[in-house]
């Protein structure tokens, strides 16, 4: 089975063909698009999209590990991460 992802060359095409707008235009709403979401989750706010979800910076704390190469034990420092949590139309029709 082979897996496929989109692009953003793909959802530039996509826009192109929906839309009307140049190549270059649709290339360029597209970056526009994906900066500002990017922007808005390094200052740690969440982005909410209707009828698809939710985009949110979640921090972890640190934790005790083990390097499965070594089996020592160590501390995984705290970080953040973005979760995405898929709205419940979303959800109800990749589950159907």
């Amino acid at each position: 089975m082979k897996r496929s992802n989109i692009t953003r060359k793909d959802l530039a095409k996509a826009i192109n063909e929906k839309l009307g707008f140049s190549q270059r235009s649709a290339e360029e709403i597209v970056d526009t698009v994906f900066s500002t979401m990017k922007e808005t989750l390094i200052k740690g706010e969440s982005i909410k999209l209707v009828h698809f979800g939710t985009l949110s910076v979640r921090k972890k704390t640190p934790r005790k590990g083990r390097n499965p190469r070594t089996g020592e034990a160590m501390e995984i420092c705290s970080r953040s991460m973005v979760s995405f949590k898929p709205s419940k139309g979303l959800r109800t029709k990749i589950n159907s």
